[in-house]
């Protein structure tokens, strides 16, 4: 039994009380669903500024009757602090998702970026703190490791921020350990890398590069890729990073205070992606073969390449990657196929 099972054990046997923000949105509706399934008791907080009903509706749909019952959910806004003081009474563990993403949507409008990611962040900690939770573990980001060129990346090693986004999420991460050092938090910070995965919004100006490329391949339109689509990433399925919270919050008291790099440790171009993407598709929808990308500008305030070191979450979170890109990709489409207008 490795540790994620472990854990997994223990909480079909212990119910804790659990604050997931951002409920509504991809990662969060994910971990709302895996905690109900372990019997535990979840509230969900969200404005649905990027969230969407119908992914808690799809929650609902995946549990039973007697999971569904223990959650509870707040219509709330993270830059309330009364919404967030209403929220964490009486939780044991907060998983902070509500967050603006985007790094053009951050270029775009940097002060609601500031406002939500910063501001946001703090009212929840000074939430947490007040409600003496047991530990805050938060959405951190590889974009934080902006211009630093080494790769892979290992969390100690950081460089300039690229965009607004980048530089709120590494604020996060300086509270988080001020709070630490300062009152006593124990907060740990997940850096994701481009996660993947069921849920995930096809839809808007800043949807993520998946669902967009599915969307277009399905519907035979147009699909740009940015650059010259040598650009890489470590891309990282859903189920990896629900993995990850659910042992970051119940690990040593040793583990606490710190970040870690959440993907496969792993490098994908663009290109490579499209090829893997339309290979799949081109078996369910014979348009799909004869698909060609565009390929456009540079994105601003992108880096060229990303892949992470998870030697350290491996170490001390016992985190251990279940899906690779090609088995997430296959589910992934599997969600979308079934759920995509055509």
């Amino acid at each position: 039994m490795n540790k994620f099972q472990e854990v997994q054990h223990h909480l079909a046997l212990h119910s804790y009380h659990w604050l997931v923000t951002g409920a509504a949105g991809f990662i969060g509706s994910n971990l709302v669903e895996a905690l109900l399934k372990l019997n535990q008791r979840v509230t969900g907080l969200d404005n649905f500024a990027t969230g969407h009903r119908h992914n808690l509706e799809q929650v609902k749909d995946s549990v039973t009757e007697g999971a569904w019952m223990k959650f509870n959910f707040i219509e709330g806004d993270i830059r309330n602090p009364a919404d967030c003081a209403r929220a964490c009474e009486g939780v044991d563990f907060v998983l902070h998702q509500a967050a603006l993403g985007s790094v053009s949507r951050s270029i775009d409008n940097p002060a609601l970026t500031n406002a939500v990611n910063i501001d946001g962040f703090l009212n929840m900690l000074v939430a947490a703190r007040d409600a003496g939770v047991k530990r805050f573990v938060y959405a951190a980001s590889s974009s934080t490791y902006g211009d630093h060129p080494a790769l892979p990346k290992v969390e100690d090693r950081i460089g300039k921020p690229l965009s607004p986004y980048a530089v709120t999420k590494y604020v996060n991460e300086l509270y988080a350990d001020v709070f630490g050092r300062t009152y006593g938090t124990e907060a740990i910070g997940l850096r994701y890398f481009n996660v993947f995965g069921p849920r995930q919004d096809p839809h808007g100006a800043y949807a993520a590069v998946i669902p967009q490329w599915v969307s277009a391949l399905i519907r035979n339109q147009p699909l740009r890729i940015n650059g010259d689509g040598e650009t890489s990433r470590d891309f990282c399925y859903i189920d990896n990073v629900v993995q990850a919270n659910l042992l970051a919050a119940t690990a040593d008291k040793e583990a606490a205070g710190q970040v870690y790099n959440i993907a496969l440790g792993d490098r994908t171009t663009l290109n490579q992606l499209y090829g893997m993407m339309r290979s799949l598709l081109a078996e369910r929808y014979a348009h799909v073969a004869g698909h060609e990308p565009q390929y456009v500008d540079f994105r601003r305030g992108d880096v060229r390449h990303s892949q992470a070191d998870i030697g350290k979450a491996a170490a001390l979170l016992g985190y251990q990657p279940t899906h690779r890109i090609g088995e997430g990709l296959k589910q992934a489409m599997d969600w979308y196929v079934r759920n995509l207008p055509q």
